[in-house]
């Protein structure tokens, strides 16, 4: 893989090296890689929203590599993504895992299978990367079903806790055209104890060959549990009593996905899962829970949720990031959805619950301790709407820099148009209205992103990352952003980066480089911000 190009290290830059100050950063192998694994493309362009199927045609680099005899550090560095929860999306890893599997090299394939258990964590992607695998066997004459497959999904399942096995495998059955049963079948899998044999009787034989085999067992404490899990899973499933499937999701924790289409009719049944449904789960439902009255205003069932929605400790165990949550905001203030004819009025109390819940999760980012510049378009409206979103570029846009204003403490936040580019009064201790009319009190003029980067030239500014955010298309400008990075770099001796964010842009790179440090962002959404990280911390 490529050597670092920095030969001096802190915690807060990369120093270029003699030769390197100035020069073009060029993008190596490893780095088209690890963007690869981070978004499914080895290019310089992040289009949010976007997750189309991976294919042979987006991973030029990984099959060079495997090539070269790299197979078992490209391994690695899958399982780096897969640990460090780098990936902006999922399947460019289960792909990458699924071609190093079935390599013509043995020392690939042996640590490709030996990686199964930590990059795939759950059924869903367990099928995922069996599917990949279908996938690329086909047209070649053997099947995917080889010794080493069969052993690596036996150890999968035999590996697992047998409770968290036995939840897993009734939440979620089958995906991408393939089932537990299938698994179970193919991979001619032994048990390895007791607990994961009933589960696997369970999966191919159904509950009442289970019944009869165990009836008149004298059963282990670990067996007993499962037993019991399962029985009540298939009670659920054949109880037509709201009351006694409520009392059931209650006492089990039971999972809408473990229950029949009708229970997910009555208010009840909804109002019992909304009590231990994780919170991410909780703000997608939260519109058509709001249409079907299952969370009505001034009920306490309401209450629960919106005290659920602004508790700390609720917000740090599910992890959420600030952007999510206004995305999940902004999404149920418009009272409708996206699909479908679903319509809602918006409830106050859940409003203000996710603005309250908005700011304390701040608490969730880490700080990636560089020298931020973040820098606002504000030559054009900022009335537009960022594709795929209920938000307007304007609220995007304050709220980006909010984030970097908040948890980064070497932030700068400008606001450029043409022929200036000026401080802007974002502080950590405002609110995200007063953020916003901050940025679109500000005089406009024509684009010129070059702008910010040489602001911080001229006043001597020493930058790690510029985020350059814009809703025009179309600009002008009196020299490239690429070459004003370059000349930032050789006066300041940074190794400084660009991220060039097109907020409205469906598709159109905002500049063509083979700059490493260089990256554009079509669009806005959480996964922005997290290959914005990635790059910043040199891991894309």
């Amino acid at each position: 893989m490529e050597p670092s190009i920095s030969t001096q290290t802190s915690s807060s830059n990369h120093t270029l090296n003699s030769t390197g100050v100035g020069c073009q950063w060029e993008i190596g192998d490893r780095s088209r890689l690890c963007r690869f694994l981070c978004y499914g493309l080895e290019g310089d362009m992040y289009t949010a929203r976007e997750e189309g199927r991976v294919s042979m045609d987006n991973a030029e680099t990984l099959l060079s590599l495997l090539q070269e005899g790299q197979g078992a550090e490209v391994v690695e560095e899958i399982k780096r993504f897969a640990k460090d929860e780098r990936a902006v999306r999922l399947g460019p890893s289960f792909f990458a895992l699924a071609l190093c599997s079935q390599h013509s090299e043995l020392k690939t394939r042996q640590a490709a299978f030996k990686a199964l258990k930590e990059v795939c964590r759950d059924p869903v992607h367990l099928f995922s990367f069996i599917q990949y695998k279908k996938e690329l066997k086909e047209g070649m004459k053997c099947g995917i079903w080889g010794r080493a497959l069969r052993k690596a999904v036996s150890d999968w399942y035999n590996d697992q806790d047998a409770m968290s096995l036995a939840a897993a495998v009734t939440r979620c059955k089958q995906r991408e055209g393939w089932s537990h049963q299938d698994l179970l079948r193919l991979s001619h899998t032994k048990p390895a104890r007791e607990a994961i044999a009933l589960i696997s009787k369970y999966v191919t034989k159904g509950w009442k060959e289970v019944q009869v085999c165990y009836a008149d067992k004298e059963n282990s404490e670990e067996v007993a549990k499962v037993l019991s899990y399962l029985e009540v899973v298939e009670k659920v499933k054949h109880s037509c009593d709201e009351m006694e499937v409520v009392n059931l999701i209650e006492e089990h924790k039971l999972e809408r996905e473990q229950l029949l289409t009708d229970h997910l009719k009555s208010k009840l049944v909804w109002r019992a899962l909304l009590k231990e449904m994780p919170l991410q789960s909780v703000l997608k439902i939260l519109g058509k829970m709001t249409a079907n009255k299952v969370l009505e205003p001034g009920t306490s069932e309401t209450q629960t949720v919106c005290d659920r929605i602004q508790s700390e400790s609720a917000l740090k165990k599910a992890k959420l990031h600030p952007f999510h949550i206004l995305l999940s905001s902004e999404n149920y203030k418009r009272g409708q959805g996206y699909q479908g004819k679903t319509k809602w009025e918006p409830d106050s109390s859940i409003i203000k619950a996710m603005d309250c819940a908005f700011y304390k999760s701040f608490m969730n980012v880490d700080p990636v301790r560089k020298r931020f510049v973040v820098a606002v378009d504000v030559s054009t409206s900022l009335s537009s709407i960022v594709p795929g979103t209920s938000i307007s570029t304007a609220v995007a846009a304050a709220a980006i820099a909010m984030i970097f204003a908040r948890t980064e403490a070497d932030t700068h936040v400008l606001a450029y148009s043409e022929g200036f580019a000026v401080p802007c009064s974002i502080s950590a201790d405002m609110t995200l209205a007063q953020a916003t009319v901050e940025l679109v009190k500000i005089p406009s003029g024509s684009t010129d992103c070059t702008l910010p980067i040489t602001w911080a030239t001229e006043n001597g500014k020493a930058i790690d990352v510029f985020i350059i955010l814009t809703n025009n298309p179309l600009w002008t400008f009196t020299a490239s952003p690429v070459e004003s990075l370059k000349k930032h770099r050789q006066i300041s001796g940074v190794n400084s980066k660009l991220v060039m964010c097109g907020l409205t842009s469906i598709g159109h790179a905002i500049a063509d480089t083979e700059d490493k440090g260089v990256l554009s962002i079509c669009g806005f959404d959480l996964g922005a911000l997290c290959v914005i990280r990635n790059l910043a911390q040199d891991l894309i």
